[in-house]
């Protein structure tokens, strides 16, 4: 599982690193992150609770079109593992 966070992890952080990006999407998305690389979680309440955040996120009408498309192909990749 680790591998497919890791790709996530990647994907999530290039959204943050975007300018274009409102600053309380980008925090919204570092936290997500954080959840991401907690241990202790199993993989599945760690999916849980990310795929609630990046759906929040996704619905922010303060967010670009082309970053809503990101998060939501990063919440499909995540169902996928339910």
């Amino acid at each position: 599982m680790s591998q497919e966070f890791t790709e996530i992890i990647s994907n999530l952080t290039l959204i943050k690193e975007d300018d274009g990006v409102p600053k309380n999407i980008r925090s919204k998305i570092d936290g997500a992150i954080l959840c991401l690389n907690k241990d202790g979680k199993e993989a599945c309440l760690k999916i849980d609770e990310i795929l609630q955040q990046l759906d929040e996120i996704s619905n922010d009408p303060n967010i670009p079109t082309y970053t809503r498309v990101e998060i939501l192909n990063i919440i499909s990749v995540l169902g996928g593992y339910q």
